[in-house]
């Protein structure tokens, strides 16, 4: 997908205020039983057609809205992710605005996960 250039430009700043992990941390950690909570941000219809194991689905476009409800802790870790990374970029910098401490961005998204061969589940 070709990105336009303020939308990237947003995405790069947000990305220089958050931190990032990558798929192959995530699944070591879950493999090592590590508690996190695992977010998977996209739309509807993406997390519909497949999704990484272990993962809850909030939508970016609702995140803000059902965060404190669903996370009233705000030193829970999250780790973010959506399909390439950058949308759960945004999302992580929104969430640490909100008073969220322990937030990570997954930088590859489901596309790297899928291509690592890690678990994932329909619907």
């Amino acid at each position: 997908m070709q990105h336009n250039p303020a939308f990237l430009q947003l995405v790069q700043e947000a990305k220089s205020k958050i931190r990032e992990t990558t798929p192959d941390v995530v699944r070591h950690r879950q493999q090592a039983g590590e508690k996190f909570l695992f977010v998977d941000v996209r739309e509807d219809h993406e997390w519909e057609a497949g999704h990484a194991a272990g993962a809850i689905h909030v939508g970016k476009g609702i995140l803000e809205r059902d965060i404190e409800r669903l996370v009233p802790g705000r030193d829970t870790e999250i780790v973010l992710y959506c399909g390439g990374g950058y949308r759960s970029a945004l999302a992580a910098e929104a969430l640490q605005r909100m008073g969220y401490t322990s937030i990570l961005s997954m930088d590859g998204g489901w596309k790297q996960w899928v291509a690592m061969g890690y678990p994932t589940q329909a619907g």
